[in-house]
């Protein structure tokens, strides 16, 4: 045990929380150091043989020297953890899951398909939004042939809401319907833009399933482009990843619950050749969130990318 890394969980109640514990679990070099939720505290951890959750303050927590921390909270609230725990033990490392330091340049952003040597090693690192990943995802092998801004259709699962109350999870509300939500200045927009720079134009939406996501993006090229060509830059732009998986198909989101990684596809032209319609599906809580947290965790450790990632979860 003594050369496994010692990995904390702050705000570990939330969906997200749950699916790092059972990665944790599951990651043959790494132990759990605690996990702290208020609303848990004093209930057991499943499959951590007695752990308990725990409500621990920053000061507390820096005390328990883990060697990662996991930041798994609400927009806002995460600096006064990092500054505390960072002035205790100053090479502790922090995976934060909120959009907080996502513009910071200070903390290195955390998709690796797309910016895996500013990972290796990294202390600070910022995981991206699920939104974020999955748009990124579709329209970063043509993002230099752009002319306008891409259009992003989102539609996630309920579990993207977070597990507070609200319209946006609730079963009842989203039975038989399909809710749109914050259709201007939503956060992923800014983050898609700053991240690939370019304009981004986002409508997200909920549906009544509860893990998964689909964006379809409407992307318009300077020149045209034929079928082939465009699967051929989509193929060379994810030779070799192990969680990219580019389809001639459309994907849907039943092919991607419960696995670690996107599936790219449609390669549907229209307008001779100069627009395109491109999807991405991935798991909103795993390829969106946890399982892409662990990736950067394997690169800021330099361990190999994909351990403890083997195969999907139940």
């Amino acid at each position: 045990m003594a050369d496994k890394k010692r990995i904390g969980i702050i705000g570990a109640r939330g969906f997200v929380g749950g699916e790092l514990l059972k990665l944790i679990k599951a990651h043959p070099k790494l132990e759990l150091a605690y996990a702290s939720s208020r609303q848990q505290a004093g209930t057991k951890i499943d499959g951590f043989d007695g752990a308990m959750f725990e409500s621990l303050s920053p000061d507390e927590a820096a005390k328990r020297a883990a060697n990662l921390v996991f930041l798994a909270l609400p927009n806002g609230v995460a600096a006064p953890w990092v500054e505390v725990i960072l002035k205790a033990t100053p090479r502790t490392r922090f995976i934060d899951m909120s959009a907080d330091y996502r513009f910071d340049d200070d903390w290195a952003y955390g998709l690796s398909e797309l910016n895996r040597e500013a990972l290796r090693g990294a202390a600070l690192i910022a995981n991206p939004g699920c939104y974020a990943t999955a748009a990124q995802l579709a329209i970063a092998p043509m993002v230099s042939r752009l002319c306008t801004p891409p259009a992003v259709f989102g539609v996630s699962g309920y579990s993207g809401a977070g597990t507070t109350p609200s319209p946006k999870n609730d079963p009842k509300m989203l039975k038989d319907n399909f809710m749109p939500y914050g259709l201007s200045g939503h956060m992923h927009e800014r983050e898609i833009g700053h991240q690939l720079g370019t304009s981004v134009h986002f409508m997200p939406h909920v549906a009544a399933f509860f893990r998964g996501l689909s964006v379809t993006v409407n992307l318009g090229f300077k020149a045209p482009i034929t079928v082939d060509e465009l699967r051929a830059l989509y193929a060379q732009g994810y030779a070799g990843e192990t969680f990219v998986t580019v389809s001639d198909e459309a994907p849907q989101v039943r092919d991607i619950v419960n696995t670690f990684g996107a599936r790219v596809g449609g390669f549907s032209l229209a307008e001779g050749g100069r627009r395109a319609v491109m999807i991405c599906v991935l798991d909103n809580l795993l390829k969106g969130a946890a399982s892409q947290a662990i990736q950067n965790l394997n690169l800021s450790f330099g361990f190999t990318e994909n351990e403890g990632l083997q195969g999907a979860v139940a």
